[in-house]
C-alpha cells in the first residue's frame, strides 16, 4: 500500500508542478504597535485573507483538517507566545463538521523583547495551513516583519483592527460548569440564573481537543431556572472523570455573540426541556429578516422620524382614490434607499472603515445638506415656491406624482437611518457579518417594514376611502406641515453645531437665507415671459450652487462642545473603562450621538431624572458616554463588540463581571434601575 501510495505520488507531481494553482490564502504578519520597548511586548497578528467559499481551520480542526501552526524566528533573548485563537465557526462539509474560519481571521501572538534589546528586529516566521472547500490544500508563507526597539507607540491606521481581533477572542467563563455523561447523551450545564434569564438565541460548544464529541451531530439548547444545560452526543471513547475544556458560544437576541472559555468537571446536571437546535446557520437569517421586518415598522414612530411623518401626511391627503400607484413609488424608494444604505455601509466596512448605522450623519457636509433639504421643502410647504401644484382634486398619479412619491420615501430614510428601533439591532447586528447577499435581503426586509403601511395602500387601496377627500382644507394642512421641517431644520443645524462648532452653523444659517432667495426668485419669475423665466431660473440656479458651495468646505471640528459627551457622565475612552473594570468598580456605558433624536429622548425622559441619579451615586455607578456624533473608531469597535452597528446602546459592567448587561434601546426608569440592581 505504501508504494503503491508513493507511486500515485511520484506521477500526480510532474503534473502539478506544471500547473501550480493560484494559493487560496494569502497570509501577512501586522504589528500593533510602531515599536517596542525593551523588555516590553508587542502584539502582531498573522492576517489570513482567505478566498471566497474556503476556509481554515482553528486549533481543533473538528473531524476533518489541520490548524494552521507558526514557527517564530526571532532575535537571541526574544520569545514568542501561543497563538490566541479567535472563536471558530461550525462548517459542515457533507456528513462531516469542520471548525475553522472564512474570509480574513486575524490570529494574534504576543512577542517579547529581552531588557537589552535595541535597534531593529527582524521577526520571521514560517507559517502553514490547510485551505479546503471541496478539496484541501495545503499552502505555507516565509513572511518577515521589522520592529524596531524603541519606545512603544501604538500604530492608529491598524488600532481598529486589533480591537476587531481581540472582540473575537475568548473570555473566561464567570460560570462553575459541569457535565454529566450518561449512555449517548453528554449534558454541559453552566450554573447562571443571569444566563438563564437572558435566553441566548444561539448556544454552541466548540470542544478544545479531538474526539470528545460527535461534531456534526445536532446540540441542543434547555433552559433551567438557574443556568444554561447543552446536551452534545459524545465520541465512543470519552470516558467521565476529566476535565473538558472548549468554547461556550452565546449568540444573543440583540445580535452580540460572546465566546467563553470553559473548564468542565463532572458533576450534577439539572433535568431540562430539549427542544431545539442551538443553532442553525439559516434560520437565523430568517430571523433576522423577520427582526428587520418589524423593526422597520416600529421605526416609523420612533422619535427620530416623526419630522418626516408631515410629508407622509401630505402625500396620504393628496391621495385621494388614485394614491395606489404612488403607495408603491414610496415603497420602492424606501425599500431601495435602505438597500443602497446598507450595502454602503457593508462595503465601506469590508475596506477597512469604521463606520456603522448612521453614519452619513458624521460627517458635517452631510448634515448640513440634510439641513438644506429639510429647509427648502420647508419653504415648498409654505407656498414660498411650487414644484407641482397641490389643489383640491387634482390627480396625482402621473409622471410627477410617482417621481415625488419616489423622492419622498427617499428622504424619509435619509433622515430615518441614523435611528435603531427596537428588534434592528439584531438584524443589523446579524447583517454587517454576513456577505453581501444575506445583508441585502436584511436590508430590503428593514425597507419593506419601514415602507409597510403605504405599502399597504398600494395592495388595498379601498384603505383609502377612510382618508379625508381632497379638498381646500389641503392647502391649510399643507402650510401648517411646513412647522415640523422648519423644526427638523433646527435640529440638523444644532447637530452640526456639536461637529463643526459655530462657525459651521453660521455657514450654514448662511446657505439657508440662500436658499430662500433662490426659492424667491423661482417663484417671482413663474408669471414672465419664457426669456425671464429662463433668467429667473438660472438666477435660482446660481444662488443654490453658492449655497452649497458655502458649506461644501465644512469640517469636524475636535474642539466643538458636545451636550452629549458632557452632560451626564465623563467621556468614554476603552482606557477608562479597563482601569474602572480592573478595580471592580460598577460602570454605566451611555453610546450616544446627538443625532440620535432616540439617544437624546432616553436622556432626557430617563437617564437624567433624580431617581436614576440618585442610585447611580448609591451605588457608586460611574457613568461614561461613548459619544459617536463624529466618527470614533474606539467606540465603532465597542458597538462592534456587542453586536451592534449604530447608536444607541446602553452597557451595564456590574462589579468583576466579565461581560456587560445590554439594555433595551427604548430606556424606562424601572428597566434601568433593575438593570442596576437598585
Amino acid at each position: 500500500m505504501k508504494r503503491l501510495l508513493l507511486l500515485l505520488l511520484l506521477l500526480a507531481a510532474p503534473a502539478a508542478a506544471q500547473d501550480a494553482p493560484a494559493p487560496k490564502v494569502h497570509a501577512r504578519l501586522v504589528a500593533e504597535d510602531k515599536a517596542v520597548a525593551p523588555g516590553g511586548s508587542i502584539t502582531i497578528a498573522l492576517e489570513e485573507k482567505i478566498a471566497e467559499g474556503w476556509h481554515t481551520y482553528w486549533k481543533n480542526p473538528g473531524d476533518a483538517g489541520a490548524p494552521t501552526e507558526i514557527a517564530w524566528t526571532v532575535p537571541p533573548g526574544w520569545t514568542a507566545g501561543a497563538i490566541q485563537w479567535p472563536r471558530p465557526m461550525r462548517l459542515p462539509v457533507g456528513p462531516l463538521m469542520d471548525y475553522g474560519y472564512e474570509g480574513t481571521p486575524w490570529l494574534l501572538t504576543k512577542l517579547t523583547a529581552p531588557a537589552d534589546a535595541s535597534g531593529t528586529a527582524a521577526i520571521k516566521a514560517h507559517v502553514t495551513w490547510l485551505v479546503c472547500k471541496q478539496i484541501c490544500i495545503p499552502e505555507e508563507a516565509d513572511l518577515t516583519i521589522n520592529v524596531p526597539v524603541g519606545k512603544a507607540v501604538p500604530d492608529p491606521a491598524v488600532a481598529k483592527d486589533f480591537a476587531a481581533a481581540r472582540a473575537l477572542l475568548p473570555l473566561a467563563s464567570p460560570w462553575e460548569v459541569t457535565y454529566a455523561l450518561a449512555g449517548t447523551t453528554l449534558d454541559v450545564y453552566a450554573a447562571a440564573p443571569s444566563l438563564a434569564a437572558a435566553h441566548p438565541t444561539t448556544a454552541d460548544f466548540f470542544p478544545a481537543h479531538t474526539r470528545l464529541i460527535r461534531n456534526a451531530a445536532p446540540q441542543l439548547v434547555g433552559y433551567v431556572q438557574d443556568g444554561l444545560v447543552l446536551r452534545l452526543t459524545p465520541a465512543a471513547v470519552l470516558k467521565s472523570g476529566g476535565a473538558i475544556e472548549g468554547l461556550l458560544v452565546l449568540g444573543s437576541s440583540d445580535g452580540s455573540v460572546q465566546a467563553l472559555g470553559v473548564k468542565a468537571m463532572p458533576g450534577a446536571v439539572p433535568p431540562a426541556d430539549f427542544t431545539a437546535p442551538a443553532s442553525g446557520g439559516d434560520i437565523s437569517l430568517w430571523l433576522a429578516i423577520a427582526f428587520a421586518l418589524l423593526g422597520g415598522l416600529i421605526l416609523n414612530v420612533m422619535p427620530c422620524v416623526l419630522p418626516i411623518l408631515a410629508m407622509k401626511a401630505l402625500s396620504l391627503a393628496t391621495h385621494g382614490q388614485d394614491g395606489r400607484g404612488e403607495s408603491f413609488s414610496y415603497a420602492a424608494g424606501a425599500v431601495l434607499s435602505f438597500a443602497a444604505l446598507g450595502l454602503a455601509i457593508v462595503v465601506l466596512r469590508s475596506g477597512g472603515d469604521a463606520i456603522g448605522w448612521g453614519f452619513q450623519l458624521q460627517n458635517p457636509i452631510a448634515v448640513a445638506g440634510f439641513a438644506l433639504l429639510v429647509f427648502a421643502v420647508g419653504l415648498n410647504l409654505s407656498g414660498l415656491f411650487e414644484v407641482g401644484s397641490v389643489t383640491a382634486g387634482e390627480k396625482l398619479a402621473g409622471r410627477g406624482g410617482l417621481i415625488g412619491a419616489f423622492f419622498t420615501g427617499v428622504l424619509a430614510v435619509a433622515v430615518a437611518a441614523p435611528c435603531t428601533a427596537p428588534f434592528m439591532a439584531a438584524a443589523l447586528g446579524f447583517a454587517l457579518t454576513q456577505g453581501a447577499a444575506s445583508a441585502l435581503a436584511v436590508f430590503v426586509a428593514l425597507g419593506v417594514g419601514f415602507a409597510l403601511p403605504f405599502l399597504l395602500l398600494g395592495v388595498w387601496p379601498r384603505l383609502l376611502a377612510f382618508i379625508p377627500k381632497p379638498g381646500a382644507w389641503m392647502r391649510t394642512f399643507k402650510q401648517f406641515l411646513a412647522f415640523p421641517m422648519y423644526a427638523a431644520a433646527a435640529w440638523l443645524v444644532w447637530v452640526l453645531a456639536q461637529e463643526a462648532g459655530p462657525r459651521g452653523v453660521a455657514l450654514v444659517l448662511m446657505a439657508m437665507i440662500l436658499i430662500a432667495l433662490a426659492a424667491w426668485l423661482w417663484s417671482k419669475t413663474r408669471d414672465l415671459s419664457a426669456r425671464g423665466r429662463g433668467i429667473g431660473a438660472l438666477a435660482a440656479l446660481a444662488v443654490v450652487i453658492a449655497a452649497l458651495w458655502s458649506v461644501a468646505g465644512l469640517k469636524t471640528n475636535a474642539a466643538a462642545p458636545s451636550a452629549s459627551s458632557t452632560k451626564l457622565g465623563e467621556a468614554y475612552s476603552p482606557e477608562k473603562l479597563a482601569s474602572l473594570r480592573a478595580v471592580n468598580r460598577a460602570v454605566f456605558v451611555d453610546a450616544t450621538a446627538a443625532w440620535c433624536i432616540t439617544c437624546l429622548v432616553n436622556e432626557d425622559a430617563v437617564l437624567s431624572k433624580d431617581s436614576i441619579t440618585s442610585a447611580f451615586a448609591a451605588k457608586k455607578v460611574t457613568y461614561l458616554v461613548a459619544d459617536w456624533t463624529n466618527q470614533n473608531p474606539a467606540i465603532t469597535a465597542l458597538l462592534k463588540e456587542n453586536g451592534r452597528s449604530g447608536v444607541p446602546l446602553y452597557l451595564y459592567y456590574a462589579p468583576g463581571a466579565k461581560t456587560p448587561v445590554i439594555l433595551p434601546q427604548i430606556l424606562t426608569e424601572s428597566g434601568v434601575l433593575a438593570a442596576i440592581g437598585s
